[in-house]
């Protein structure tokens, strides 16, 4: 080394670099990749206390590797902000170079677009999407575990140069102390300083190499991840798109799904998934979208030219001068006396008319039949599927109108589930899964469903005074029933005025003239193509 310093102004000019940097350090570098705020760390902070499944996997990735918990921050917030900031690579901190280029990968995939569609501004399924990626994950970290510690390594060595520049200026302090009046320190004094200063020139040199080293090793590592991620990212794309679908055939819109806390919506995704009719969610939702897209067409049509005037007691209907009648207290009577017998005026339009007001009822043939895959294509649809749809649509149709819905569920004689939905309250789903999964599996006996279907229109009459209730049997059977139980059907039926629809599934003599269904049914059709709700969508504009 040349010659010996031994003036403290020497020394300190020599210093210069170390001392700025022991008295000014510089701000730590990022660990997070992902520029947040306060209601994203909140938000984070939150679903990720809810989420039990999201706390195991933190702390199974925890056990083994380095910053997994900064990770599945990263990748949350990039699912659920609208427009993710990412920090460039020079401001993170080298043991979060992994994270970065794992969430860099992500968010620059192809596969992102369709991912972040599902997921932005929805906590659970920002969540859903870490989980999804968990065995990507797992394999990613492995792989990547080498490059990891030379990020640690650059870390640690950098930690290394700001304790080195301590040291200079701890040093340079001492020799201040020693210092003569001619401004000379001693030998050992300046020694000292000298060493530490080149204490800090090798940290420095060994901080640039370490950083070297885990940029080069990244680099070798970043086709691999690119790779994975992509993977990842599709799947878990899969994942949300299969699992807004199955919500949206069950009938639960984004604002209800948002409404409910972590833990519930998981549980409730499971059980829809793996339920009875899990694998049908698609049937599902394409025959709800048909009803709807019936029940549009009617009262598109409803409404339409006005044709004449014609009598009956529908208020919505009554001409202003039947109306004008109830500001004359004498005439009231006579418009109550009109009203009773169905005789007011009413204007009369051309289009379909909806002539049910009591309960629609579905009656749902659950023989162990129904549980055969059937149909002229034998496209996998078992037959209780495709009547669960229809009825899961009847419900729909049944609450836009306001009326009571009610599923019978039936098989063998003593084997009958009644499942009531009124008009007046919301549908619970758990109630709605409860009547679409209950299946017995025996034999087939009309009369024990159609007489507690009669005793529910008869007490609704009794009760509220609605009759014209509709009845839907859905069945891939014939059965036989008392000739007594017949005539009490038909003494009912004139008196309550209902109709009863019929739905025969499968092809087969049920529907023949002189049969039970025949005799049983105003209006009875037969199904053979399982795969098309749009065989039976003039029922949804009949009802």
């Amino acid at each position: 080394m040349g010659k010996k310093l031994t003036k403290l102004k020497d020394l300190a000019a020599r210093a210069g670099r170390w001392l700025g940097l022991a008295s000014s350090p510089p701000e730590p570098k990022a660990t997070a990749v992902v520029v947040s705020d306060r209601f994203d760390d909140m938000t984070w902070t939150e679903t990720f206390e809810d989420a039990s499944a999201l706390q195991d996997l933190a702390e199974e990735l925890n056990e083994r590797f380095d910053h997994t918990p900064d990770l599945l921050r990263d990748l949350f917030l990039s699912a659920f902000k609208a427009a993710p900031r990412l920090r460039d690579r020079a401001d993170m901190d080298p043991s979060r170079l992994i994270n970065h280029q794992v969430v860099t990968a992500m968010v620059g995939s192809p596969e992102y677009e369709d991912l972040h569609r599902a997921t932005v501004g929805d906590p659970y399924a920002a969540a859903m999407a870490v989980l999804a990626q968990s065995d990507a994950l797992r394999r990613l970290l492995e792989q990547t575990r080498e490059a990891q510690e030379k990020g640690h390594q650059a870390h640690d060595a950098q930690d290394g140069v700001g304790d080195a520049a301590r040291a200079v200026a701890e040093a340079l302090a001492r020799a201040g102390d020693a210092e003569d009046e001619n401004g000379a320190v001693p030998d050992d004094v300046a020694a000292a300083v000298d060493e530490a200063i080149d204490g800090a020139e090798s940290a420095d040199e060994a901080a640039r190499q370490a950083a070297q080293a885990a940029a080069q090793a990244l680099a070798a590592v970043t086709p691999a991840i690119r790779t994975a991620i992509r993977r990842a990212t599709a799947q878990a794309a899969e994942a949300a798109r299969e699992e807004e679908v199955l919500m949206r055939a069950w009938g639960l819109d984004p604002g209800q799904l948002e409404r409910m806390p972590f833990e519930e919506r998981a549980l409730l995704a499971e059980r829809l998934r793996t339920g009875r009719l899990g694998q049908f969610a698609d049937l599902i939702g394409r025959f709800r979208l048909m009803a709807l897209g019936e029940r549009a067409r009617r009262v598109e049509n409803t409404p339409g030219e006005l044709v004449g005037i014609t009598l009956g007691d529908d208020l919505s209907r009554v001409v202003p001068s039947e109306l004008a009648h109830l500001g004359i207290p004498a005439m009231r009577a006579v418009f109550a006396a009109r009203y009773a017998e169905g005789s007011l005026m009413l204007y009369d339009s051309r289009g379909e008319q909806n002539t049910g007001r009591g309960a629609i009822i579905a009656c749902i043939d659950t023989s162990f039949s129904m549980d055969i895959p059937c149909g002229t294509d034998r496209a996998g649809i078992t037959g209780e599927a495709w009547a669960k749809a229809c009825a899961l649509a009847l419900l729909d149709q049944a609450r836009q109108a306001k009326r009571d819905f009610v599923g019978i569920v039936f098989s063998s004689a003593s084997e009958l589930s009644i499942h009531r939905f009124p008009g007046s309250a919301p549908a619970s789903i758990a109630d709605i899964i409860d009547f679409a999964e209950t299946f017995f599996g025996g034999g087939t006996d009309f009369e024990a469903p159609l007489t507690a279907a009669v005793d529910l229109l008869e007490a609704e009459f009794n009760d509220a005074g609605r009759p014209r209730g509709d009845i839907v049997l859905i069945t891939d059977g014939e059965c036989g029933v008392s000739e007594e139980w017949m005539h009490r059907w038909n003494e009912t039926k004139r008196r309550l005025d209902f109709r009863t629809f019929g739905i025969s599934i499968g092809t087969g003599p049920a529907t023949a003239p002189g049969t039970v269904l025949d005799a049983l049914c105003d209006n009875l059709r037969s199904l053979d193509d399982l795969t098309d709700p749009r065989a039976v969508s003039d029922l949804f504009r009949l009802l």
